[in-house]
């Protein structure tokens, strides 16, 4: 087993936690906003200031992948890159996706044997990013940005039952009325629960190249003009 400090800043959450030996052993989280620059830093220097305290060496960070907030994202793997180059360890991509389905699983939330789970984030208005699993975490569709209505995600359903779970899929309770879909609220994707997935790449030597490495992002970023920026457009025509 190893120690790996994990950091998860795909959502408005911003968390840290440090694993040892497959168990937490520090975590800090912060869910008041999208404060990543601000708490991340302060959370980060914790977090080793706890591994040196107790003489634990670290083997590995692990960092949230994405699809997720663009500039979390951003962020985060800054934070991680930095962390592997000034210690010389590896470094680790988590999926959030992946990630949001460890709370459920390790509550046993699911327990339909031919259940599927369906992890999901916001993507604005109806559409969402959404992966589908059995049980065993072994991929039943890959990631896609799907727009939601009555009929998505029907094949599925009409098979068995499918749970969602992650912020995405509070605003398809009303939407999806099928009798095969059960909706888990309050699922967030947090360092703490990264360390099973985490464990499992260090296992199978699935490591990132740093230098390399960037996030996974599903969409291309556009940047919105402010305001300000339109107002002067218009005056100058």
């Amino acid at each position: 087993m190893s120690c790996i400090l994990n950091i998860e800043t795909s959502t408005e959450v911003c968390s840290v936690a440090v694993s040892n030996d497959a168990e937490c052993i520090f975590n800090e989280e912060d869910h008041s906003g999208p404060n990543h620059a601000v708490k991340l830093g302060q959370f980060v220097d914790e977090a080793l200031s706890f591994i040196d305290n107790h003489a634990i060496p670290l083997d590995a960070v692990a960092v949230s992948c994405g699809p997720g907030s663009y500039t979390g994202l951003r962020i985060g793997a800054s934070m991680a890159k930095g962390i592997c180059y000034g210690r010389d360890v590896k470094l680790i991509a988590v999926p959030t996706l992946e990630l949001i389905t460890v709370p459920v699983l390790l509550q046993e939330q699911v327990t339909d044997d031919n259940a599927l789970l369906c992890p999901m984030l916001d993507a604005r208005r109806m559409e969402v990013y959404a992966q589908l699993f059995d049980r065993s975490l072994k991929e039943i569709r890959p990631i896609q940005a799907d727009i939601v209505d009555e009929t998505s995600y029907k094949e599925y359903l009409d098979k068995g039952p499918v749970y969602f779970m992650g912020n995405g899929s509070e605003k398809c309770m009303d939407v999806i009325r099928h009798p095969n879909a059960h909706f888990i609220q309050d699922i967030k994707p947090l360092a703490k629960y990264m360390f099973p997935l985490a464990e499992r790449r260090i296992a199978l030597s699935q490591f990132e190249d740093v230098a390399y490495f960037v996030p996974f992002y599903l969409k291309d970023f556009v940047a919105k003009a402010s305001k300000d920026m339109l107002a002067s457009l218009h005056l100058e025509k």
